[in-house]
């Protein structure tokens, strides 16, 4: 009898260990089995999954999977965290925003969210909020040496930044007490609005904290102007690296030593719903400053400060509530990526001013996870994982050769004029915005599972947004086109446009042709119309009949592949002479009769929909 060490993970000892070509061989026979053959390292290849930047999911990682040394944390390279406790204190910082141009408005707010657990304010100043002359009144009741503030003020940054160091002194805020950062960004202001701004204001601030305020930073690279943008997560890294060096040769220039330009910065970067692409953007972030930090001179102080934000081009306006599972995953994601702070949007952020509930579900969000989740007590959770580390140093690589191409432009400024920069992430959109018109991105709401039935979400419109340099852009904003282009229908005849579903045969022929259809047209605002009369009952005749009660303009059969051979020429014929606009078929194309296109997985959905509305007379 063989005596086994008692390490509780002894069952399997007298067993061998599986290879990854044993696997790779059970791999092979399941494809096989679908009518695909690869064997080996092509079998892994075919489930691979496309990311952007040339990067890949892979469907197995292991301890053989390369990666560099991560170290520890608190210390370079920061993979692991640029504090050596991580949130293990207290968790994130739970920084709420507001944009609200009342300043007794946004002082109600502010107060509420302080009350229910938010710990600092990311206050919108300018055209897009409070005034800078009513910045007190918004912080009259906050106590500002307990609740760090965060500035965005745009154009007007060097105002705001007065003023606030000004209200710290009127209140008697020690300076060694004030916290939070200035939020001087030229370069962002930049992108978002094509205006040069001049950054000598933001190296004398930044001087100025250096030498009395040490808990307040001066400069923000803000990184989602890119994001919003389109770009690709090694683009938005990029952008950020580039802005972050230019700050500190300005920094420099105007003075200030290495250590005090690199203490004077904040980066924000946007959190999705791809959970594991923001854990790695956020480690990869971190290691790529710690390198900028060394080859300068200074890399013990290359901790980059951390500001995530749930972002906007994943929110939808369609189906609004779907938004509060993207945010809670995002938000998941930026605390196990390590951020430092971490706003969450509310969930009817789109559109317009949120109310007290949204507001209120938003900082639940970040309060459930630290809370009763226990999130920020275990540093970097997701170091150690193959398929993480692997995929922060691949994005790392990538972000680095794109920060490298923006440095060959120029810099940031010069890659923004020229052009360079909206043309790259330009093109990224392109080709991502394929991705969401054929539904190989899909959009929970919006592209998938729309609800036309839903009752519209209205909200009081917000400020109106900073424009004039690179676009915003959103997944749902095909799809929105053409569903208020269905809302305007029905308003101007109290009906939306139907597309007829001419189901053939029995259930179980027409079913999932008919429910892939029905969920297609929807995300175009598109009724489906299914008439029980046509489900069991295949003559042409009875079709006919059923579609002219429907009302549609257009219609689909759906059936399968054996029924269309039998009846799908004659049912299209007989739609037609019954009126029907345009006749399409579910199933992947071929020449039929009488059928004008075919609605299948992986068609270009926007197209389909768009042409549809058209050949309706949908305005």
């Amino acid at each position: 009898m063989t005596v086994l060490p008692d390490d509780g993970l002894s069952l399997a000892a007298e067993f061998p260990d599986a290879t990854h070509e044993q696997w790779q061989a059970l791999v092979s026979g399941v494809l096989r089995k679908s009518g695909k053959e690869f064997s080996g390292t092509a079998a892994e290849d075919a489930l691979s999954t496309a990311l952007e930047d040339g990067l890949s999911t892979r469907p197995l990682y292991t301890s053989h999977d390369p990666a560099p040394d991560t170290g520890h944390p608190g210390f370079a390279p920061f993979v692991r965290g640029g504090r050596p406790q991580g949130g293990t204190a207290g968790g994130w910082d739970v920084r709420q925003r507001h944009a609200v141009a009342d300043p007794e408005r946004a002082r109600e707010a502010v107060l509420a969210d302080l009350e229910n657990g938010t710990t600092s304010l990311w206050l919108a100043v300018g055209p897009g909020g409070v005034p800078v002359s009513g910045l007190a009144r918004a912080l009259d009741g906050v106590y500002l040496d307990l609740a760090p503030i965060a500035l965005d003020a745009g154009a007007e940054y060097a105002d705001a930044a007065v003023e606030l160091l000004r209200l710290y002194a009127e209140r008697g805020v020690a300076a060694e007490q004030a916290s939070g950062t200035l939020g001087a960004d030229p370069l962002g202001h930049e992108a978002r609005t094509g205006a040069e701004l001049d950054a000598a204001p933001a190296a004398e601030l930044a001087a100025r904290c250096a030498r009395e305020y040490p808990g307040i930073r001066a400069l923000a690279v803000d990184a989602l102007p890119y994001h919003e943008a389109g770009a690709s997560a090694a683009e938005e890294l990029g952008c950020s690296l580039a802005t972050g060096l230019a700050y500190l040769r300005q920094l420099t220039a105007a003075g200030l030593d290495l250590r005090q330009a690199l203490s004077q910065l904040e980066f924000r970067y946007a959190a999705t719903a791809d959970q594991f692409l923001t854990i790695a953007k956020l480690r990869a972030a971190r290691r790529l400053w710690s390198r900028i930090a060394e080859v300068c001179g200074a890399p013990a102080h290359g901790a980059q400060r951390q500001h995530a934000v749930t972002s906007t081009v994943m929110t939808t306006r369609r189906d609004p509530w779907v938004n509060m599972l993207r945010t809670t995953v995002a938000t998941l994601a930026a605390g196990v990526g390590g951020a430092d702070s971490v706003t969450v949007l509310p969930f009817d952020e789109a559109l317009g001013l949120p109310d007290a509930f949204a507001r209120r579900i938003a900082r639940n969000t970040s309060t459930i996870l630290l809370e009763e989740s226990h999130l920020g007590q275990v540093i970097d959770p997701a170091g150690g994982s193959w398929y993480v580390e692997r995929l922060t140093d691949e994005l790392a690589h990538a972000a680095w050769e794109f920060f490298q191409e923006i440095e060959r432009e120029g810099g940031q400024a010069s890659a923004l004029r020229s052009g360079f920069v909206p043309e790259r992430l330009a093109a990224t959109w392109g080709a991502r915005s394929a991705k969401l018109a054929t539904r190989r991105e899909p959009v929970t709401g919006v592209s998938e599972f729309p609800h036309l039935a839903e009752k519209p979400v209205v909200r009081e419109p917000a400020p109106a947004p900073l424009t004039g340099g690179l676009p915003k852009v959103r997944r749902d904003e095909a799809y929105e086109a053409l569903r208020a282009r269905s809302d305007a229908h029905l308003d101007a005849t109290g009906a939306r446009p139907k597309v007829f579903i001419a189901a053939l045969g029995p259930a179980a022929a027409h079913t999932a042709r008919a429910t892939f259809a029905a969920n297609l047209f929807q995300a175009g605002g598109v009724e489906p119309v299914l008439d029980p009369v046509s489900i069991d009952n295949t003559a042409a005749e009875s079709v006919t009949e059923a579609f002219r009660a429907s009302g549609a303009g257009v219609a689909c059969i759906c059936s399968s592949d054996a029924l269309y051979d039998e009846q799908a020429e004659a049912v299209a014929q007989a739609l037609q002479d019954a009126g029907a606009q345009r006749v399409f078929l579910a199933g992947k194309p071929a020449e039929r009769t009488g059928v004008d296109a075919h609605v299948y997985a992986g068609c270009d959905a926007v197209a389909v929909l768009t042409s549809t509305l058209d050949r309706m007379g949908v305005a």
